[in-house]
């Protein structure tokens, strides 16, 4: 058979023929491109929708945990008394988040949540929703730096003129949400820790061998 001649008429097919190929692929291409396109788009708008839903549960669960610190607070400064008198301290009332200090000197500062008063100790307390060894090992450091304001500001200048010389600081913590790792963390250095129990709170049993810490 012998092989067809090439024509200018079988040339200009071909030539047709390869441009309409060429013009499906294009179409085809410029699609994939429009999709590829309206489907980033779509992702984004996902993107921009999931980052706002967290942004707002965030806040919600923020609100949340500053609504419930604020109760267990209540809480702590209506019924926590008695079960520090039971353990022998002889605090008379509390103090909510009225016990600051700074110290432009030594370039410290700090308050606390909850602070039981007597004429020979005070009881500093950091309140948590969920408390976490972080949280203990900074309230240790606030302790740890109002003492060293005391001693630098001394114990006669207002409002400071109902401490003495004598008076001892002991530390608690307290959760609505308590780890184990944190509990041991906080009884293994001499603080007490506090948790919600039904509409109550209640002191934890401390460890054989336990010493509450005083500075």
């Amino acid at each position: 058979m012998s092989e067809q001649q090439l024509t200018y008429e079988n040339v200009l097919e071909l030539i047709r023929e390869n441009s309409r190929d060429i013009q499906k692929t294009n179409r085809e291409l410029r699609k994939t491109r429009r999709l590829m396109k309206e489907r980033d788009a779509e992702f984004d708008k996902i993107r921009q929708e999931t980052s706002l839903q967290i942004k707002q549960t965030n806040k919600k669960i923020g609100d949340l945990g500053n609504r419930i610190g604020d109760i267990i607070e209540h809480m702590l400064g209506e019924r926590i008394i008695e079960k520090f008198q039971a353990l022998g301290y002889g605090v008379t009332h509390s103090v909510r988040r009225n016990c600051s200090f700074v110290n432009t000197k030594l370039g410290i500062e700090g308050e606390f949540d909850l602070t039981l008063v007597d004429s020979d100790i005070i009881i500093l307390i950091e309140v948590k929703t969920s408390l976490e060894t972080s949280d203990i090992r900074k309230h240790i450091e606030k302790i740890e730096e109002y003492r060293r304001h005391i001693v630098s500001v001394g114990f006669v200048q207002p409002p400071l003129t109902h401490l003495l010389p004598s008076t001892r600081f002991i530390g608690a913590v307290a959760g609505a949400v308590v780890d184990d790792e944190a509990m041991k963390f906080a009884h293994s250095h001499g603080l007490y820790t506090i948790v919600q129990s039904g509409e109550a709170v209640d002191i934890v049993p401390v460890p054989e061998g336990f010493k509450a810490r005083e500075w």
